[in-house]
């Protein structure tokens, strides 16, 4: 993992950034991260892990294997008649 350092913040925003730090029990460090994140979701079309379904983030998994472009075809159509079958859950009649 590597290291990032911001020069030149104004007081304020570092004043800014300790405060919702200690609202939400993270070190500044941490909250840094968490904003910055939350700020390059917001820039873009990805939506937040918590907010996509499980296949949209296999999906997103996969798509940079190294697959030719018939067994991704192959795997994603797969993974989509998974998707769309209703499995049996512990407690609805699964003894």
């Amino acid at each position: 993992m590597g290291d990032l350092l911001i020069r030149n913040i104004s007081d304020a925003l570092k004043r800014d950034i300790a405060a919702v730090a200690k609202r939400t029990e993270r070190s500044l460090s941490d909250e840094a991260k968490e904003l910055l994140r939350k700020g390059l979701i917001a820039e873009s079309d990805i939506k937040p892990v918590e907010e996509q379904s499980a296949y949209d983030v296999l999906r997103a998994a996969v798509a940079d294997c190294l697959m030719t472009d018939e067994e991704h075809q192959e795997f994603m159509a797969l993974i989509e008649e998974s998707r769309k079958n209703d499995y049996e859950r512990p407690g609805f009649g699964f003894e």
